[in-house]
C-alpha cells in the first residue's frame, strides 16, 4: 500500500492568475504561508516557507515548473501527528515527499487546481503526517479561493 492523496478545488479566476498566486512568494504569503514565503517557484530553485502553526522556515525544493500548468515540489517528510492535534508532534524523517500541483483552465473561465502528495513510508507515523498534510493542502485551496475571489485571508489569526 502506498500513502498518497489528492485534493482539488475550482477557483473562479483565469489559470494565469491562479498559477501566479501560488508561484509568487508575495502573493503566497498573503493567504497561505502565515510566516512568509521567500523565493519564486521556478525549476531548480530552493525556496523557504514559514507557517505560524509549524514555526521555523523550511526549504522547499522546486523540481519542475511549467507555467500555468504544473508545479512539482519536494520537501522534508515528517512522521508523527500534527502539532495542532492534542498531544501530537511531528519529527523530521530522513526522506522527502513529492507534491504535484496541476492547474487546468476550464471552459467556464474557472481554474481547476489539483494537489497531490506522495512518497511517505508505510508506517503509523507517516500515516499521521500524511493526514496532516492533506488537511494543510485542503486549507491552502480554500484560502487560495477565498483570497483570489473575495480578498479574504482565511488563515489570518488562525494560528498566532
Amino acid at each position: 500500500m502506498e500513502l498518497k492523496f489528492r485534493v482539488a478545488a475550482r477557483v473562479a479566476k483565469p489559470v494565469h492568475e491562479v498559477f501566479e498566486a501560488v508561484a509568487d512568494p508575495k502573493q503566497l504569503s498573503e493567504y497561505f504561508t502565515t510566516g512568509g514565503a521567500k523565493g519564486r517557484l521556478e525549476t531548480g530553485a530552493t525556496v523557504t516557507w514559514d507557517f505560524h502553526d509549524f514555526p521555523g522556515a523550511f526549504p522547499v525544493h522546486v523540481v519542475e515548473v511549467v507555467p500555468n500548468q504544473r508545479i512539482v515540489l519536494r520537501w522534508q517528510a515528517n512522521e508523527g501527528e500534527a502539532p495542532n492535534v492534542e498531544g501530537g508532534e511531528l519529527t523530521d524523517a530522513d526522506y522527502e515527499t513529492t507534491v504535484t500541483m496541476n492547474f487546468k483552465s476550464l471552459d467556464d473561465g474557472r481554474t481547476l487546481v489539483e494537489i497531490a502528495e506522495e512518497g511517505w513510508r508505510f508506517n503509523q507515523g507517516a500515516l499521521g503526517a500524511s493526514y496532516g498534510n492533506c488537511q494543510g493542502w485542503s486549507q491552502m485551496l480554500c484560502a487560495l479561493k477565498a483570497w483570489l475571489e473575495h480578498g479574504i485571508n482565511l488563515r489570518e489569526g488562525m494560528y498566532k
